[in-house]
């Protein structure tokens, strides 16, 4: 261990879902801790900026095209990134999407396109990764899931399924491949605005009622995050494993719902 707590130097981080949005923050925060770097997008194209951004941070970095709904991709992906830079010590499952619908509206597509992407994704690229985790005895992944992992939002059936299927699918994981040395985690953030919901926080009304609901009294921000990661994908969480970590706010407390009550 380190003698610096939290401390990535010399580690290899996999961040998927990273050409924009909170998969960019969590790979830098990463990047700051000491961590080298691979970079996915179904694009490699637009890694590009990111990059750069990274390689000026003093981290070596490989950007590669992954679409986590294709089986052949994921693992064309693994396979160069294991070449590249010969083990993988932490894997961070970011890449995701959603559709915000009324349950009644919701297609057969819309729910395949979101389940398959968030979830069936994440489970075959931890697969993938874990392989070589196994068989060097040490890995941390870190499965990106939400507060709709544990709480029902409406306008978002296929999303949450895929969320709470996530945090399942932590605690399963845990305990198949924690005798290896591997441990695996959900960080699960509140409400951060994301390319996925920047139109809610165009809505002054929305933004109040939520912020009404969140205990510290504002939405996250992406920095909000960092600690929790690099945490998570350190060797100080190695007894952490099977969890989901809320960074939310407190709003899973439901402590605020009562807010006419108290008035």
């Amino acid at each position: 261990m380190s003698e610096k707590f939290f401390d990535l130097s010399g580690q290899v981080a996999l961040v998927t879902g990273t050409s924009r949005g909170l998969g960019q923050y969590l790979a830098r925060a990463l990047a700051r801790a000491g961590a080298d770097l691979i970079l996915t997008s179904r694009k490699r194209d637009t890694l590009s900026e990111f990059e750069q951004e990274i390689r000026a941070m003093g981290r070596k970095v490989l950007s590669l095209e992954l679409d986590v709904r294709d089986h052949a991709s994921i693992q064309s992906m693994a396979q160069q990134a294991e070449a590249a830079f010969g083990q993988i010590h932490i894997l961070v499952n970011n890449a995701g999407c959603n559709v915000r619908k009324p349950a009644l509206d919701v297609t057969w597509e819309d729910w395949n396109l979101v389940l398959d992407t968030n979830l069936r994704g994440s489970f075959f690229v931890a697969q993938a990764v874990a392989r070589g985790m196994i068989a060097r005895g040490y890995g941390r992944i870190i499965n990106i899931g939400s507060v709709t992992s544990v709480f029902g939002f409406a306008g978002l059936a296929p999303y949450g399924a895929s969320r709470g299927g996530i945090r399942q699918l932590t605690m399963s994981l845990a305990d198949d491949w924690g005798r290896h040395g591997v441990t695996v985690n959900c960080l699960a953030p509140g409400w951060f605005r994301t390319e996925q919901n920047k139109v809610l926080y165009e809505d002054p009304e929305w933004v109040a009622y939520i912020t009404d609901r969140i205990p510290v009294k504002r939405p996250g921000q992406p920095h909000d995050l960092d600690g929790a990661v690099v945490f998570l994908a350190s060797e100080e969480s190695r007894y952490v494993t099977g969890q989901t970590l809320l960074v939310d706010g407190g709003i899973s407390t439901g402590a605020t719902r009562a807010t006419v009550a108290r008035k």
